[in-house]
C-alpha cells in the first residue's frame, strides 16, 4: 500500500503542525481544505451539507483528540496507529483513483 503519510506535508513545511495546532474553526478546516484539494488537484465535495458534516467532524476530532483524524473512520486509540487516518489519511489516493472520491465524500477526483 503507498504511504501518504507525507502528504500533509507537501503543501509546504510546517503544514502538519499547522493542522494539529492553528485549525480550531470550521472556517480555518475549510480553508484548508480547499488549499489541499487545489494543491493536490482535487475538488471538494459539491454538496454543501455533506462538506459542512465532514468538515464539523474534522474541527470536532481536533478538539477533542487534538488531531484532524477522518470523521468517517474509527480510530483505535493508539495515537501513533492513528496517525494514518488523519486528513488527509493514507488510503483517499487511492480511493479517489479507485472510486473517484475519498471515502468520507470530501475529497473528489474531477471529471
Amino acid at each position: 500500500m503507498p504511504d501518504y503519510a507525507g502528504d500533509a506535508l507537501s503543501l509546504g513545511a510546517g503544514v502538519a503542525d499547522y493542522m494539529t495546532e492553528e485549525i480550531s474553526s470550521e472556517e480555518e478546516m475549510l480553508k484548508w481544505a480547499k488549499a489541499y484539494a487545489k494543491k493536490q488537484g482535487f475538488l471538494l465535495n459539491a454538496d454543501e451539507k455533506q462538506l459542512n458534516i465532514v468538515i464539523k467532524g474534522l474541527v470536532r476530532n481536533k478538539s477533542k483528540f487534538g488531531r484532524p483524524y477522518c470523521p468517517c473512520r474509527l480510530r483505535s486509540g493508539d495515537e501513533e496507529k492513528d496517525r494514518i487516518i488523519e486528513c488527509p489519511c493514507i488510503y483517499h489516493k487511492d480511493e479517489i483513483a479507485k472510486n473517484g472520491q475519498c471515502h468520507c465524500n470530501l475529497y473528489f477526483k474531477p471529471t
